[in-house]
């Protein structure tokens, strides 16, 4: 793999959406422009710039965000970087995504630094030199940066910032392996419809979230009429009554095109206040998991599974996955008095042209359910076996 080398003008003229921009690998010298990559930006981007969901039961959406929005966030997501004084950035983040047109194209030029995007999993890394680099990382980085330990090696530390999903399980041992006093991992909560929402710096320890400065907890969403997402069926909330939706304000919320952009808008997950600048991940509301950037609905998944499998009961669990961050496990129950076999059953969904396709499927007595009918929290979210069939 080589990285041709694009001008800063050809790579914004071109736009995030561009095939050359996404699936080839470049090199941008922003290390060069000087005082003109400010100007750039602002006469080679458009005013306004469409990203697209991934969809869940229904077709993509579309979301406008203002080229002011992507400008201000990706100045906040520098500031994240910053502290660790890299001399040069690798990304893996696609730009036809929001959270790769701001880290992948605007970040570097925010911190006026050279960036080397790789899109693919196999293929060489950047050339010398070492030093410290900040990475632009999604779910699967982890697992080929730990292909690559003579490149990590030789890099003075790594300042690796990821969004788009969970932290996958490879995270940790790459940090592990790689030395925590040479990498720091930094993690960004948000979404399509609102830009970041929140960061923390990674740990063992499950650290709490931190709001970015122009975002605002709104935990009192019922009391507006502004817009919010289609209501989903919401997990129960923890016995403390501690779970609320997380809905949030903030100048950089999204519009659909030819509306006003939102006011508020209230996410897929339920989350822990802590004070009125933090809190902590409880989980998703209506039972959403993202594989390689597509979110999937498991409900949506399970009424499909249920028109091709003969069973007593079945239940798509979401589990951590060591390259994509999350993904999907079926548990299935034989009908009365009949059985089950793995095989026949793997089989019977991989012919199904589903959004997703279950990492391992599991033949179980029973599942214990809520009394909403949800799949209860004692079911494994952990990783499955190596090795697990796909």
């Amino acid at each position: 793999m080589s990285y041709p080398e694009l001008s800063p003008q050809e790579v914004l003229a071109a736009g995030p959406a561009a095939s050359g921009v996404n699936d080839r690998p470049w090199l941008v010298r922003w290390d060069r422009s000087g005082d003109d990559a400010v100007d750039l930006v602002r006469r080679l981007l458009p005013p306004a710039l469409d990203f697209h969901t991934s969809g869940t039961t229904g077709p993509s959406e579309c979301w406008r965000r203002t080229r002011e929005q992507l400008w201000e966030e990706a100045g906040m997501l520098a500031a994240l970087l910053r502290p660790h004084r890299p001399e040069a950035v690798l990304s893996f983040a696609p730009p036809r995504h929001v959270y790769g047109a701001l880290a992948t194209l605007l970040v570097p030029v925010r911190l006026g630094l050279p960036v080397w995007y790789r899109p693919h999993f196999f293929g060489a890394m950047p050339p010398p030199p070492g030093g410290r680099w900040a990475v632009i990382a999604v779910p699967w980085s982890f697992s080929a940066l730990r292909r690559k330990r003579p490149w990590v090696d030789a890099r003075e530390s790594l300042a690796v910032l990821h969004s788009t999903a969970m932290l996958p399980s490879a995270a940790a041992g790459f940090v592990q392996e790689a030395g925590r006093e040479r990498v720091s991992v930094t993690e960004v909560f948000g979404s399509t419809e609102t830009g970041g929402i929140a960061w923390r710096r990674w740990g063992p320890d499950d650290p709490r979230w931190n709001l970015f400065d122009d975002v605002e907890l709104d935990l009192d969403p019922g009391g507006s009429d502004d817009p919010v997402s289609p209501a989903d069926p919401v997990a129960p909330a923890d016995p403390a009554g501690r779970d609320v939706p997380l809905t949030v304000r903030s100048p950089r919320l999204a519009a659909r095109p030819g509306l006003a952009p939102l006011d508020r808008w209230q996410t897929d997950d339920l989350v822990q206040p802590c004070g009125a600048r933090r809190f902590r991940f409880s989980g998703r509301r209506g039972r959403l998991v993202k594989i390689n950037g597509r979110r999937v609905d498991l409900g949506a998944l399970e009424r499909s599974l249920r028109d091709v499998v003969d069973c007593a009961d079945l239940a798509c669990v979401p589990v951590a996955d060591e390259l994509s961050g999350e993904h999907l496990e079926l548990y299935v129950v034989p009908p009365p008095g009949g059985s089950l076999d793995r095989a026949r059953v793997r089989a019977l969904v991989a012919a199904r042209d589903l959004t997703a396709q279950p990492r391992q499927v599991h033949v179980v007595d029973r599942i214990d359910r809520s009394g909403a009918g949800l799949p209860r929290r004692i079911l494994p979210t952990l990783p499955a076996d190596a090795g697990a069939a796909t």
